[in-house]
């Protein structure tokens, strides 16, 4: 892999993991609700999820949603529901001040399983195999592609949930959690619409 490719690939995979989504939204939130410790398993099962999404997505499911458009409807449609159903729970959430809040964090099998349904996920993935592996070289730039994007998602998810963590004193008053808990959910639903304007 070139240089040049490879900052390219470092700058979309650091944009990509670090901007807001549904995975940063319900990152911030939980370390917000369950803190740190709690939030670990959600967080390694982003980073192995979306790992594992764009080794398949190399190996050839990604120009096969893409080429059903059947497929990609029951995808947008799965993850429309599914996100809907978690900004509820996050719109319900209270947390506790030492991170016993009501509820339970999401699981590392539920974390890997979300990329499956996350649009925006998939969708990067799919841009990314396209944009920044060659044909002359594919496992090698297949495996840089994953290997730089794994180092992004770490920091992604330490970024949002330790952010989150932060705000655990502000929002140990029960008023401002149920404000902030409400913002989140709103996002996640928010961050449904580039998908639904797309069809």
């Amino acid at each position: 892999m070139s240089v040049e490719l490879a900052i390219a690939t470092a700058l979309f995979c650091f944009a990509g993991s670090l901007t807001p989504g549904p995975n940063n939204i319900m990152l911030l939130a939980s370390g917000v609700n369950f803190g740190f410790a709690r939030t670990l398993p959600h967080m390694a099962g982003v980073v192995a999820g979306y790992a594992f999404l764009l080794l398949m997505v190399g190996l050839g499911i990604g120009q096969s949603v893409m080429a059903h458009p059947t497929a990609l409807l029951a995808l947008k449609i799965a993850g429309a529901t599914y996100l809907v159903w978690l900004a509820w729970k996050v719109a319900t959430a209270t947390g506790g001040a030492k991170g016993e809040g009501r509820g339970t964090p999401m699981s590392f099998l539920q974390a890997v399983a979300f990329q499956w349904i996350n649009v925006k996920g998939v969708l990067m993935g799919i841009s990314a195999v396209a944009a920044f592996t060659r044909p002359a070289a594919f496992g090698a730039t297949l495996a840089t592609l994953i290997s730089v994007s794994f180092v992004a998602n770490v920091t992604s998810v330490l970024v949002w949930t330790l952010f989150g963590t932060a705000l655990r004193g502000f929002l140990s008053d029960p008023r401002n959690a149920r404000i902030f808990n409400g913002l989140m959910a709103a996002l996640l639903v928010a961050s449904l619409y580039p998908m639904l304007a797309d069809g």
